[in-house]
């Protein structure tokens, strides 16, 4: 663990930015895929990132399956259409929360933590413990209406589970909305398509109000994501960055932590539980 701007131990630097979150009054925590690499789940840009390996997808995206819900549904129930975009939805499926989500949720339950920005689709936020948490760009475990925005488990969706063989005996060949008939997709946001606007309100809201953004294992080049720490910082709040490498936000960072954030993390809410006062 460093501070680029200080040369003193990495325990002082671990000190000084465990007392300055502490001190926050409202901390949010923007986090991205590099979170959940420790869990087997790769990135989408990084090395071996399903992205570097096939190139982004089509801008277009949400427009084909505007266009076309049956063929995009069809299409993405077909494990052999793409085997690389496979192998990474059963990574996914497979993988467990890490030392890193649990001392996000620690943060959170010591009443530290006010909130996550999380544009992962994993949902190891949750099953670590966080509950107060925006999922800005969605989750691959839940669907979602593109009209009304109601979302459901995929194991609870009312019209059933979704198969190719059960897309043979719908109306249209794809899942409808039972609320309002507008056609139901994964809740994971693709290309070219809207973040759902409660959900982007709500992370303004919590942007707005934060003194403290740690921002952790991201890149930090989606927006609107990548904007809310420059947010923070212009209002007159200070950013924490966890990352194992620089990034285009490290120079706004106030404090930084550098390694893997399975490691960083447990670290620093052990530290911050101790000067607060709070329990393992």
């Amino acid at each position: 663990m460093s501070n680029n701007r200080d040369c003193r131990s990495d325990e002082n630097v671990l000190t000084v930015t465990a007392k300055a979150v502490a001190r926050a009054e409202h901390v949010v925590a923007l986090v991205g895929a590099g979170l959940s690499v420790e869990s087997g789940i790769p990135t989408f840009r990084g090395p071996g990132g399903l992205w570097t390996k096939l190139g982004e997808p089509a801008m277009n995206g949400y427009d084909d399956f505007v266009g076309n819900p049956a063929e995009w549904w069809r299409k993405n129930l077909d494990q052999q259409s793409e085997p690389e975009r496979t192998k990474f939805r059963e990574a996914i499926d497979n993988a467990e929360p890490n030392p890193g989500h649990f001392a996000l949720a620690q943060l959170e339950a010591i009443g530290v933590l006010k909130h996550q920005i999380n544009q992962n689709v994993d949902n190891l936020h949750f099953r670590a413990g966080s509950s107060s948490v925006s999922e800005i760009h969605g989750n691959r475990t839940k669907l979602r209406c593109i009209n009304c925005e109601t979302r459901w488990h995929r194991n609870s969706f009312p019209g059933g589970d979704i198969t190719l063989s059960s897309l043979e005996d719908i109306l249209g060949k794809y899942p409808a909305c039972p609320n309002c008939g507008g056609p139901v997709k994964s809740d994971t946001v693709m290309f070219g398509e809207p973040i759902p606007k409660g959900v982007l309100a709500e992370c303004f809201q919590h942007a707005s109000q934060s003194d403290c953004m740690l921002v952790i294992g991201t890149s930090a080049t989606v927006y609107p994501a990548a904007g809310f720490p420059e947010k923070v910082k212009a209002s007159g709040g200070f950013v924490v960055e966890a990352n194992p490498n620089e990034t285009s936000l490290s120079k706004i960072a106030t404090h930084i932590l550098r390694g893997p954030t399975g490691v960083t993390l447990p670290a620093l809410v052990s530290k911050v539980a101790e000067i607060i006062g709070g329990s393992g």
